[in-house]
């Protein structure tokens, strides 16, 4: 199957990389508001509570919305729901750069939050579809990896865009960039079987590997979300997910907080600091998480093992967290905290390509659904648990403490809950 991979086409890799781009585009759209924050504190005489509650209008909408996405992609499909979320995603971006005020950011960021729920499971049932089991961890690594790059990348050029013209040319921006790509997926995106640029030869190849197939589940969306909600193989995969969320909220909400106040740093060498953990998180991402599980897949090695052996290797490496309650000096905080975000990117490229290897046929979207409704309440819960703690003890290490006790309960849900890696029976 290796040799018979680099004599045919590559179209689905096309597709995955439309898919990565879409991802880091998404993501954009999200830090943007951060960015613009002191801005819009100024001109619209915000408080502090104010831009918590805008902070969190994304994610209320985007975690409540997981699992009915789920079962409306099922339904109707990638294509369809994908073309409707890219393009709401351009309107709720221009809804804000003409917005007059508190209430209009508040609903817009509500939008946002709906329009890209499909975004993370759309792309794992894609993926399903599009590649076989043996390239599955690379291809969810391109767009797994590209939500950390654009806090590599997106932070700086919304900044520049920002502080040179202003804050609605910054939200102006991403929703030309959210255009462009809604334009991109209309021509572009096809499930295998209706996209005409599709070689029957790679076609083949992909359904010979394992590829999930197409098409709706036999059973209904709610008994489908009904059956599978009683399965232990997504209670294993969505509880383990989400203690990789907890941690990874953390990082993505207070790491500059945690420079600034516990390293003593300025807000702009914080922001500098800050984007060498996501820098090395994209790496282990798409290389550990994606390039090396498929290799190591395809030289025959079990499947479930390798998935297993790498998902927990990189929880266990998140809890290398504590290492940086342990010293003063900001470059070696910056090491133990690469060290921990790179572990923890490696292990979520293998979680988002779960789903469409154990999914029934037609459930992928409602497994990923579901898995991401938890995840995102970790972005609600732990910023929030972090704020108090730290406020209440002035310090980093209680956090980092729950955050690492947190990974271990995922590390025990994963080795025990989830099983092997292997597809659940269809519902009767």
């Amino acid at each position: 199957m290796t040799g018979l991979s680099t004599q045919i086409p590559r179209r689905r890799w096309m597709i995955g990389g439309l898919l990565g781009t879409g991802v880091l585009i998404n993501y954009i759209d999200r830090i943007n508001l951060s960015v613009a924050a002191p801005q819009l504190k100024a001109e619209f005489h915000l408080t502090t509570g104010d831009l918590g509650l805008l902070f969190s209008a994304f994610f209320w909408s985007y975690a409540l919305a997981q699992i009915p996405v789920g079962l409306i992609l099922d339904r109707f499909g990638v294509s369809r729901v994908g073309r409707i979320g890219t393009f709401l995603w351009s309107v709720a971006s221009v809804a804000v750069a003409f917005t007059s005020g508190f209430g209009g950011i508040f609903a817009a960021r509500m939008l946002l939050g709906l329009a890209e729920a499909p975004g993370f499971p759309a792309s794992s049932k894609a993926t399903g579809y599009w590649f076989p089991r043996q390239e599955r961890s690379l291809a969810t690594s391109l767009f797994d990896a590209a939500a950390k790059f654009s806090n590599v990348i997106g932070v700086p050029m919304v900044a520049f865009v920002v502080v040179g013209f202003g804050w609605r040319w910054g939200f102006a921006v991403t929703a030309l960039l959210s255009f462009l790509y809604f334009v991109a997926f209309y021509l572009l995106y096809r499930d295998p079987s209706a996209d005409s640029q599709l070689s029957p030869v790679e076609h083949e190849y992909i359904l010979q590997g394992g590829a999930t197939p197409e098409g709706e589940a036999s059973a209904g969306p709610g008994s489908m979300l009904a059956y599978l909600l009683r399965q232990p193989k997504v209670w294993g995969l969505s509880l383990g997910f989400a203690a990789y969320g907890y941690t990874f909220y953390l990082f993505l909400t207070w790491l500059p907080g945690y420079l600034v106040q516990a390293m003593h740093m300025s807000i702009l060498k914080s922001a500098g600091y800050s984007a060498i953990p996501w820098a090395c998180a994209t790496v282990a991402d798409i290389f550990i998480g994606g390039l090396l599980v498929d290799r190591l897949i395809a030289a025959g090695h079990d499947e479930t093992k390798v998935r297993k052996t790498i998902l927990v290797a990189g929880m266990l490496f998140g809890l290398a967290v504590f290492g940086a309650t342990q010293t003063t000096d900001p470059r070696w905080a910056i090491l133990w905290i690469s060290i921990a975000l790179s572990g923890l990117a490696a292990s979520a490229p293998i979680g988002w390509s779960i789903p469409s290897l154990i999914a029934p046929k037609g459930g992928t979207g409602t497994i990923g659904g579901i898995m991401n409704f938890l995840n995102n309440m970790m972005g609600v819960i732990a910023p929030i648990v972090t704020g108090f703690v730290v406020g209440a003890s002035d310090n980093f290490e209680t956090a980092f403490l729950i955050a690492g006790i947190v990974l271990l309960v995922g590390i025990f849900f994963y080795i025990v809950v989830l099983g092997r890696i292997e597809p659940i029976p269809p519902p009767e």
